[in-house]
């Protein structure tokens, strides 16, 4: 069971065996909070605070945990308690949980079946930007990912994203076919209609060249709309 600190007392007050560090060794980081996490992190509190009053908080400034991968040290030091040694540790960790992702994804051929896999492989790093992105995946003849790029930033737009940004890359990459994705801001992944009008325009073009076009993911927060499946392709 996570720790309920009241907001005076200390680590050293908890029985050793329900200290976040002791959890973790016996039962696994798994069993942590996100509160003891970043408290084992922190490794310390203030005078005044016990660490984990102050990780609850940091977790108080967010609006969700996945904020933290994108948090400025600014942002970290402006929390009461959180100085620059301590907002540094945090940002470190986050950077190290992003790469993990990636080479998890990246370090292989990742496959594509559904629009399961390209949500998943797309979600982390799309679902926080703060403008819209196009970004291209480009898959050979198994489905797998050989490169994803992004060619647009800014609202979608038929007359100014151009089909031919899309194929020179995916020409060049050899790609068997494509998968179009980009984020809505907003949080809400319903296409409209521009959206709809870019995504035929990219078909009618990989029609001619010979380079499918296999589906639109529309990425919120942190969820997703295939137009596939939406029967829009």
């Amino acid at each position: 069971m996570p720790i309920d600190l009241q907001p005076k007392m200390m680590i050293r007050d908890v029985h050793i065996a329900d200290r976040p560090r002791e959890r973790l060794i016996r039962q696994g980081a798994e069993s942590l909070s996100n509160q003891e996490l970043i408290a084992i992190l922190l490794r310390t509190g203030t005078r005044k605070e016990s660490v984990l009053v102050l990780a609850n908080r940091i977790l108080s400034s967010l609006d969700q945990i996945q904020d933290l991968k994108d948090a400025t040290i600014e942002e970290l030091m402006s929390v009461k308690g959180v100085g620059q040694a301590k907002a540094v540790q945090i940002l470190a960790s986050a950077e190290l949980g992003k790469r993990l992702y990636r080479k998890h994804t990246e370090g292989g051929r990742y496959a594509i079946r559904s629009p399961e896999d390209a949500a998943a492989y797309l979600m982390t790093d799309m679902s926080s930007l703060k403008q819209e992105h196009l970004i291209v995946l480009f898959l050979n003849v198994k489905n797998e990912v050989l490169y994803k790029k992004t060619v647009f930033i800014g609202g979608l737009n038929s007359s100014i994203v151009h089909p031919r940004e899309v194929f020179r890359e995916a020409v060049k990459r050899s790609a068997a076919s494509i998968i179009i994705a980009h984020n809505h801001p907003s949080g809400h992944p319903a296409p409209s209609p521009e959206d709809i009008d870019v995504t035929k325009r990219l078909i009618e073009a990989g029609s001619i060249m010979g380079i499918d076009v296999l589906d639109h993911i529309i990425v919120g927060d942190h969820k997703f709309i295939s137009l596939k499946e939406k029967g829009y392709m």
